[in-house]
């Protein structure tokens, strides 16, 4: 067992407590196994171990480069399986670290909007293509995730639900030529699924 599971399992009931998660609805729609790329809206800087907690899965996340450069927090987030991506720019090399971690069977996260984007419908913000171009190289299918909270802010003990909504087959995104314009809107797609599970739910 790794650290980072071992984590989960011990204090993944307190995360949920401090963090508010007051609901997960879908965890039948998560697979025992990767990979799969978990993609949801992001808001707050604690998405990453709201969705972890949510889910209970060991899930590996980007971070901004200049997390890395401060000691004791490169240590504890590198242990969470964590790694750098340097923004405003093409970075090879977490591309290629991304890729390798779903093809050994991880599971990975990323926001497809590129940053958070709090107080703001998710639907009105922009999306990057970055998801698309990453399952163009790893050819996974991927986990949309809704992160729902008052006025789109997460924090800790907000109410928090979080829906987890049926994985999108990486074969229906109509990546066939690997060009931009495919990773725009495979990644549109995506994100549209994710923004939609919320509708879904305020229809039930």
């Amino acid at each position: 067992m790794s650290f980072y599971t071992g984590a989960i399992k011990t204090f993944g009931g307190l995360a949920r407590f401090v963090l508010g998660i007051k609901s997960v609805q879908g965890l039948e729609n998560i697979p025992k196994t990767g990979p799969a790329l978990v993609c949801a809206n992001h808001t707050a800087f604690v998405d990453p171990i709201i969705l972890a907690a949510a889910m209970r899965l060991p899930i590996k996340f980007m971070g901004k480069a200049e997390l890395f450069k401060i000691p004791v927090l490169s240590l504890i987030i590198r242990s969470f399986g964590a790694f750098p991506v340097r923004r405003g720019g093409s970075d090879v090399t977490s591309l290629k670290t991304t890729v390798k971690l779903l093809k050994s069977g991880e599971f990975v996260g990323m926001f497809p909007q590129g940053t958070r984007c709090p107080n703001v419908a998710p639907e009105t913000t922009e999306v990057k293509s970055g998801a698309g171009l990453i399952l163009s190289r790893a050819e996974c299918n991927v986990i949309p995730v809704y992160i729902k909270t008052k006025n789109n802010k997460a924090g800790f003990f907000k109410r928090t639900t979080v829906i987890i909504g049926k994985p999108i087959e990486y074969s229906s995104l109509g990546i066939t030529e690997g060009i931009k314009r495919e990773y725009e809107e495979a990644a549109n797609k995506i994100f549209r699924t994710i923004c939609e599970l919320d509708k879904e739910k305020a229809d039930k």
